[in-house]
């Protein structure tokens, strides 16, 4: 097991300043996920790390070593590819031994590792076939074998499951998460799903153009966002955000929420806000404290759950609930306590 200390990383391509000023510390055997949308720097970061990419400026430290300088194969660092990266011509023993082989291990060193490896990934009757003769889930069982022969300090995977359909990405989320508790291993996961992000993960780091929004555990990501871009972007579907205008702020702890006159105790309104509750919070009944009456607009049948979109006024209001609706409009309600605020700058009020 390994420490990983990332500080002051920075990375630009041309103007286009991709990472900016990235710090954080992986703990041993810690399980980290990236996550943000489509060029928010994660896959660049990664392949900083595994020595791919260039750094304009920073430092990254596997225990005490820095290691900026070195060449990737001299980084203890093992990487899974989105593509699976397997050479076509060569069987699956042959794509796992490949690196072993380059780096001059014993014959007898090779297969053991190999088949230790084919073991652990319960693919040892694959190990003749080659890739074109698997499925998508196979191909990425080997190419997670082939980074678990080389008996890396850490482990990097790059969207590793987007290539795959539903079922097998819920299989293969559980096969990794097994696999991170049998190697005790550090491993460094990017991806674009939530889903991944909040089943795998230790701590995830919410990016955004290069900067990290919030970093924790999913539950303090989930229930704790920082700002309104981690509150919309973890979560599905995402938290509902109302605006609350000046003119719709009655004294420092109250508001009218549609002509309804609420306070919130600990609070000190001043300018334009911003209230946040989770689609799943809110109820299908006027049993709280909070209640609206909602017009439907479309449900989404999802058989163990409903979506139901909903508008009120200017503002769209999304439920989740297993409950069955047919009428046309609802009165809703929500507890003041699973109510979040954020500041005219879009930032957590606490």
């Amino acid at each position: 097991m390994s420490k990983i200390v990332i500080k002051n990383l920075e990375k630009s391509f041309g103007e286009n300043k991709v990472i900016n000023n990235f710090n954080i510390d992986i703990h041993d055997g810690e399980f980290i996920v990236l996550v943000g949308p489509s060029g928010c720097g994660k896959s660049t970061l990664l392949r900083m790390v595994s020595g791919l990419e260039s750094i304009d400026q920073g430092e990254i430290f596997l225990d005490t070593k820095l290691i900026n300088n070195l060449i990737p194969s001299k980084r203890e660092i093992a990487m899974v590819f989105q593509s699976y990266a397997l050479y076509p011509h060569m069987n699956v023993f042959e794509n796992m031994s490949f690196g072993l082989k380059m780096e001059k291990i014993p014959k007898n060193e090779i297969k053991e590792k190999v088949y230790n490896a084919a073991a652990t990934l319960q693919i040892e009757d694959l190990l003749d076939r080659k890739p074109k003769q698997l499925s998508g889930g196979q191909r990425q069982r080997v190419a997670i074998g082939r980074a678990i022969t080389r008996n890396p300090k850490v482990f990097l995977f790059d969207e590793p499951l987007s290539n795959l359909d539903a079922a097998l990405r819920s299989e293969m989320r559980v096969e990794i998460s097994k696999l991170h508790k049998k190697l005790k291993s550090n491993i460094i996961y990017v991806t674009h799903d939530q889903i991944e992000a909040m089943t795998l993960a230790d701590r995830i780091v919410v990016l955004n153009k290069g900067i990290i929004e919030q970093f924790g555990t999913p539950n303090e990501i989930y229930n704790d966002p920082n700002n309104i871009f981690v509150a919309e972007f973890i979560g599905s579907p995402k938290m509902n955000i109302i605006k609350i205008n000046k003119e719709q702020i009655v004294n420092s702890n109250t508001i009218n929420l549609f002509k309804n006159k609420i306070t919130f105790e600990n609070f000190n309104f001043k300018d334009e806000i911003y209230l946040g509750i989770r689609p799943e919070d809110i109820s299908l009944n006027e049993n709280h404290e909070v209640q609206l009456e909602v017009k439907i607009e479309h449900i989404e049948n999802l058989g163990f759950e409903k979506i139901i979109h909903t508008k009120l006024s200017d503002a769209n209001i999304i439920i989740k609930s297993s409950e069955n609706v047919k009428k046309e409009s609802l009165k809703i309600s929500f507890s003041k306590n699973k109510v979040l605020f954020f500041d005219k700058s879009k930032n957590r009020m606490r």
